[in-house]
């Protein structure tokens, strides 16, 4: 099964009755380097992070772009059989089709399988509009979070909206600088 790319993806929000608007701009890995984009743009931004558990389990958190999150604790709300670690860019690429530095709320269309739970933090989900990477790292797509939620769910993955767990020991800066995009 062939990955969607950007163009893919485009095409299938139309199908949805779904309107974006997507700004190229030079590839960003980190929430660091997007804040250029981030300052132009209106809306949520989001840090997307691709975490397993000890049984395999998988998880895309979607949060916004400077919450430091508690991966400690997060397991406890989702569920998760044991802590959660990172997952790596080989399962990264097999299971939703990217790379990292271009993990996204839209990549779940690639995952034909389900093996993937959304979770989508609630207070990104205050944001009218939602700026994600449309599968590369070289654009952002903003999308209306209702919006969001009706492709997400037209993938086959119903998104857990929920409270994403905060890090306190950690401002927010040193998190950016930390790599997540």
């Amino acid at each position: 099964m062939s990955m969607l790319t950007p163009p893919d993806l485009f095409a299938r929000l139309a199908e949805l009755g779904i309107e974006t608007s997507t700004v190229e701009h030079p590839p960003v890995f980190t929430v660091a380097e997007s804040q250029e984009v981030i300052e132009a743009l209106p809306g949520g931004h989001t840090k997307n992070l691709f975490l397993k558990d000890k049984k395999g389990n998988l998880f895309l958190v979607v949060v916004g772009q400077d919450v430091p999150v508690d991966l400690k604790s997060l397991h406890g709300p989702l569920g998760a059989a044991s802590r959660l670690s990172f997952g790596s860019a080989e399962l990264l690429e097999e299971v939703l089709g990217v790379k990292p530095g271009s993990v996204t709320a839209f990549a779940p269309a690639n995952d034909v399988a389900g093996r993937v739970r959304v979770i989508i933090d609630a207070e990104l989900m205050e944001h009218a509009l939602i700026n994600c990477h449309p599968l590369v790292n070289t654009a952002t797509t903003a999308i209306a979070r209702d919006d969001l939620i009706h492709f997400l769910r037209a993938t086959g993955h119903e998104p857990l909206i929920l409270a994403v767990p905060r890090r306190v020991d950690v401002p927010a800066e040193a998190e950016a600088a930390s790599g997540a995009a």
